[in-house]
């Protein structure tokens, strides 16, 4: 079975949400417009000459209505393990999935005909999918839906999932989902061949997380496996699996991590970004203000499937922001003093430290998508470009410092701009006047990849 990877590569949608993802049968237009290229101008399942029929990833007996369907079907379509696992009537024409386009268009013969046909898909069809393909295809549609394989694999490990976000590995650039892992508290991962728990286990080295496989969900053989990304990472694993990734603080305990009140685990947070120095653990007012960071933030684009350096952390406030924002972060900072851990607690996101100086302690790192540089000099900035992420944002106090650092960006192949950042904020004067208090001005750089 073939599925079409995103434009974008990116995998996200949270649990009980708006799914977007590809896996077996399963194909996905990942953007936040769910139902781009979907007809919705008109009630298709209305006399529906197709009938999707799930079958159920939790081993329960098959939808009461799939009988029904089969006894009337003049064409059947499924996966092969699924035309095997069904009574198809005798004579019945019959299409093994593999590429979708020739099923596609047997399925459209039929509905021109007037012939009923049958498709079989794995779990909540959906959920994830055939049926975001059949319904841009124009074909009429009754749906009767089993447990999708994330649902299972939840009930499995006895947990809940309202809060959990749902990416996929399939049929595209497993960065974006192993990224979702590093930063959210709970993520289910459908997983293909070469990204699978083996793979993102690797990945998550270094990230405190409990892992959850479950293996031949719904089948004779399935098994679920409680291990850590350090083990999933030396063993083989059985396909298809759905990985459960947790935090482990939390796993230990029977929960799935912190969730947001507001149960969007990967919107943009309730109280806002650009947060007043206030909102921060700092030592000696060393920590970006909240002008510069609004400016420096907006300039990284984080969101949930990246991945951030924060590089000179200080109190880690830039990083943390990110992490608000959905990204999964890696704050470098050389003082094991520094505030990081505790602000990143107080806000309630996971920000991964790496206490040494750099550029040293940014070898072994996984290749980030943007990267913040808050201190370091030009050695730590060539260190970072030859890293190649997309963006580069640096800011800088001391005028010396920009030409070098603009003339290095620009010959590592980025296009750089910048601005001055000269924030002046209300204070109080005695008998109730107002002045205005000048903070130091701030280079912002920011270097976008060409």
């Amino acid at each position: 079975m073939t599925a079409t990877p995103s434009r974008n590569g990116d995998p996200v949608t949270q649990g009980g949400g708006r799914p977007r993802q590809s896996t077996g049968d399963r194909d996905d237009s990942q953007s936040y417009s769910c139902l781009t290229g979907i007809p919705l101008t008109e009630d298709l399942s209305a006399g529906a000459a197709v009938t999707v029929v799930g079958i159920d990833a939790a081993g329960r007996p098959a939808h009461p209505g799939l009988a029904e369907a089969l006894a009337a079907a003049e064409l059947v379509v499924g996966a092969a393990r699924h035309l095997a696992a069904v009574p198809v009537p005798p004579g019945c024409p019959t299409v093994t999935l593999g590429p979708l386009t020739p099923a596609l268009d047997r399925l459209r013969s039929a509905v021109a005909a007037g012939a009923h046909a049958v498709v079989l898909a794995s779990g909540d069809p959906g959920f994830f999918g055939i049926v975001r393909r059949l319904r841009a295809a124009g074909l009429p549609l009754r749906v009767l839906p089993a447990v999708s394989s994330v649902a299972a694999a939840f009930a499995r490990a006895g947990l809940p999932w309202d809060g959990a976000a749902v990416v996929t590995a399939h049929g595209r650039d497993p960065r974006p989902a192993l990224n979702a892992c590093r930063a959210l508290p709970a993520v289910a991962v459908l997983t293909a061949p070469g990204a699978g728990a083996a793979e993102l286990g690797a990945g998550l080295v270094g990230w405190s997380r409990r892992l959850v496989v479950a293996e031949h969900l719904g089948t004779a053989d399935e098994r679920v496996t409680w291990t850590t990304p350090e083990d999933a990472a030396s063993r083989p694993w059985a396909d298809p699996h759905v990985l459960l990734s947790l935090a482990s603080d939390r796993a230990a305990g029977g929960g799935t991590g912190p969730m947001r009140a507001d149960n969007q685990p990967a919107a943009a947070p309730p109280g806002g970004w650009a947060l007043p120095e206030s909102g921060y653990a700092h030592r000696d007012s060393m920590i970006t203000k909240a002008e510069v960071r609004a400016l420096a933030v907006a300039r990284l684009r984080p969101r949930l499937g990246r991945l951030i350096w924060d590089v000179g952390a200080g109190s880690g406030s830039v990083g943390i922001e990110c992490a608000l924002l959905g990204a999964a972060v890696i704050a470098v900072e050389r003082d094991p003093q520094a505030p990081v851990r505790a602000n990143a607690a107080r806000h309630g996101v996971d920000v991964r430290l790496v206490t040494g100086h750099a550029p040293e302690a940014l070898r072994g790192l996984p290749d980030p998508d943007a990267v913040f540089v808050g201190g370091g000099g030009t050695d730590v900035l060539t260190a970072v470009a030859a890293r190649r992420p997309d963006r580069v944002v640096v800011t800088l106090a001391a005028l010396d410092r920009v030409a070098p650092a603009v003339h290095l960006l620009r010959a590592a192949g980025y296009a750089v701009e910048g601005s001055q950042l000269a924030a002046a904020r209300l204070a109080d004067l005695p008998g109730g006047s107002l002045r205005l208090a000048a903070t130091n001005p701030v280079v912002v750089l920011t270097g976008e990849r060409r």
